[in-house]
């Protein structure tokens, strides 16, 4: 993602965090948007249609977060794309695991590409959630 696409990417997380998921505005950005990697996907007219981020923590982990994709894209494959780019930029960066905080509605998307839930679900930002984690090794599972 390029600073100039900024605008597109925060008005696709307003419209699925706050507008479908009543996730508070206040809290939808916060102040890792600066230093994140984020990436989008673009449907077949160029619109934004997905985006999540890459937090880097320093000691070999990352966490994925802000993944989020348009209603009327889901299902096609976009949020999959982004999801494995941000993992593309992950291991370009030396990041051996990565976690997130899944919705526990969004729990099957994630353990298909390697991630195993850790621990009781629990409420974030009003939506049940289950963290989530992937090794290198986990990877390579079907």
């Amino acid at each position: 993602m390029t600073p100039a696409e900024w605008p597109e990417v925060t008005a696709l997380r307003t419209r699925v965090f706050v507008g479908e998921q009543g996730v508070p505005a206040e809290i939808e950005q916060d102040a890792a948007d600066a230093t994140a990697v984020h990436v989008l996907s673009r449907d077949e007219a160029g619109a934004v249609a997905a985006t999540g981020r890459l937090l880097l923590r320093g000691d070999g982990t990352a966490t994925i977060g802000r993944m989020a994709t348009d209603a009327a894209a889901r299902g096609r494959g976009h949020g999959a794309a982004v999801l494995a780019e941000l993992h593309r930029q992950a291991a370009l960066r030396g990041v051996h695991t990565t976690e997130l905080h899944a919705q526990v509605t969004a729990r099957g998307f994630y353990e298909r590409t390697g991630y195993v839930a850790e621990g009781a679900e629990y409420e974030e930002a009003g939506i049940a959630h289950v963290t989530m984690r992937r090794t290198a090794a986990d990877a390579g599972r079907p």
